[in-house]
């Protein structure tokens, strides 16, 4: 079975994690990497994360289509945890197409995966226009 590396911050979960997770796992055993409280408060704004790492991790795990979930804090501890997995496939949204993506060259193939309704957990959130 394939191996396939799935990131992010996963803050407030909503259908579009959900459908991006299920496509992960009909590729292979999923492994999520979760970015800590300090680097999302850093990436998002002090408003976030709005939901701590280990309640983050605890609803990754809770969701059938994840096999793993680790976490990382900086952009080598997320190469680290990448290259440890030895991902077949890299499995991250469309809007990463032509950006760099961190730990990428890891993995054996990149899959982008199309956002639902172009939803997103900060639209949710109010830090961005629906």
């Amino acid at each position: 079975m394939k191996r396939v590396w799935v990131n992010g911050t996963f803050d407030v979960l909503h259908i579009g994690h959900i459908k991006l997770l299920e496509y992960a796992a009909s590729l292979g055993i999923v492994r999520i990497g979760i970015d800590g409280d300090e680097r999302v408060k850093e990436k998002k704004g002090d408003t976030r994360p709005y939901n701590s790492l280990e309640d983050r991790i605890d609803f990754m795990n809770s969701i059938k289509f994840v096999d793993s979930v680790v976490s990382f804090n900086t952009d080598d501890e997320l190469r680290n945890c990448i290259k440890e997995w030895e991902p077949d496939i890299f499995v991250i949204g469309d809007d990463y197409i032509d950006k760099p993506i961190i730990g990428g060259a890891l993995a054996k193939e990149i899959r982008f995966f199309t956002k639902v309704n172009n939803i997103s957990t900060s639209k949710i959130l109010g830090d961005e226009k629906l």
